[in-house]
């Protein structure tokens, strides 16, 4: 072990992407199966992440929450391509990550809304200044703190298992 080197850089975990046809489904359908999947950040400084543990889905149509429900702008741009990219967008300058769903055109997506902290902890801590585990990542904007998820991740392809993607939790090995 390197003498004064991060606890978080001590270990490297390989956990592949979901593939596009998990996210070219139904908005409603991929809210629930996200839950229990791994959402996870690669930055210079580690691998941090956890276990989705709340969603909320954005529908195309009849949905005036929904960012897209006006057409497309540069803001949602990302939401009218294909499914298995993410939507970062900035509310009272505070970032949310969505993941894209469905066919392209369709502007549905998914909100990420909080994760169970499980890799990397001790980094998102220090990037929120919190000592508790529970708090660091329950609400979008919380998440995206802990994780440093800002509008450079918007567009960003979800499946390619770089930088930022979601993972099976059935599918954690350890490298050396």
């Amino acid at each position: 072990m390197a003498v004064g080197r991060p606890i978080f850089l001590q270990k490297r975990i390989k956990l592949p992407p979901l593939e596009r046809s998990f996210y070219d489904r139904p908005t409603p359908t991929v809210a629930s199966a996200l839950l229990g999947k791994l959402l996870l950040r690669e930055t210079p400084l580690g691998l941090c992440g956890g276990r989705i543990v709340e969603t909320e889905a954005y529908l195309a149509h009849d949905d005036p929450a929904c960012h897209a429900a006006k057409g497309q702008t540069r803001r949602n741009a990302a939401m009218f391509g294909p499914p298995g990219h993410a939507y970062v967008y900035a509310i009272h300058a505070k970032w949310c990550l969505n993941a894209v769903t469905e066919a392209s055109g369709c502007a549905s997506a998914v909100l990420i809304r909080a994760i169970e902290p499980l890799f990397g902890v001790d980094l998102m801590q220090a990037r929120r200044s919190l000592s508790t585990p529970r708090d660091l990542a329950r609400g979008p904007a919380r998440l995206c703190a802990a994780l440093d998820i800002d509008k450079g991740e918007n567009g960003v392809d979800l499946i390619t298992g770089q930088g930022l993607w979601i993972a099976p939790d059935d599918s954690r090995e350890e490298l050396d």
